[in-house]
């Protein structure tokens, strides 16, 4: 299974209780403001320590409450996308890429920057300052220093919420090849059923912290 979650999980007084198994390589979470999308991913990342069940990604258990298991995140292997991007302001896109090699286990590394620069075309963009980009520009920054971490697992949380019709457009082809092209999990959270219906080759849908009946996916292959 590429996600295999079954939690119990509690952030501030929201209860969240759901199971989500999937061997697809792009799934998605979809539900309105407060379902509890951002956290199951949270959990899933280690952000959250839920108060029972498992977390499985790729095949690794990161969080098993019976079995004593809970891996710290920063040893998870998860590359986390938000919806801000949050690049490092006061390093150009090529050093944002390149923070994030550094914390791979020797051994363990598998990403080609070249390979991922061209993937999500940010071949012009290398020697810019973060606050030069538009918003798709610094969604696909933020997606390949993600992804230069040599991840087993993406997760993106809302990453089209803050971009405009035109800049949504530009980067949800980049989102396609990325499930296309890369051997890579990715869990998406969205709210927006028709980028939901483009993308996914799944979709889990939650409402009040659980999981509704298994909703089918759109065109995404």
């Amino acid at each position: 299974m590429s996600f295999d979650c079954a939690i119990k999980a509690k952030a501030g007084g929201f209860l969240l209780d759901a199971a989500v198994a999937s061997d697809r390589r792009l799934v998605a979470l979809i539900g309105p403001s407060g379902a509890g999308k951002t956290t199951l991913l949270n959990c899933v990342a280690g952000l959250i320590r839920p108060l029972e069940g498992h977390v499985r990604v790729a095949g690794v258990t990161l969080f098993d409450r019976a079995a004593r298991i809970d891996v710290p995140a920063h040893r998870r292997r998860l590359g986390y996308v938000f919806q801000d991007g949050r690049l490092f302001p006061h390093l150009r896109v090529q050093g944002n890429l390149r923070y994030g090699q550094r914390f791979v286990p020797p051994g363990e590394a598998h990403a080609d920057e070249a390979a991922v620069i061209a993937l999500l075309g940010l071949e012009r963009l290398l020697h810019r300052w973060p606050s030069t980009l538009s918003g798709g520009e610094k969604q696909r920054a933020a997606i390949a220093r993600a992804l230069m971490t040599s991840p087993r697992a993406l997760l993106l949380d809302e990453p089209f919420a803050s971009l405009d019709a035109a800049r949504k457009g530009e980067l949800m082809p980049y989102v396609e090849r990325l499930r296309d092209e890369l051997d890579i999990p990715i869990l998406l959270v969205s709210h927006d059923r028709a980028e939901v219906d483009r993308l996914a080759q799944e979709v889990v849908s939650l409402e009040g912290g659980r999981v509704l009946s298994p909703a089918p996916a759109g065109s995404g292959r």
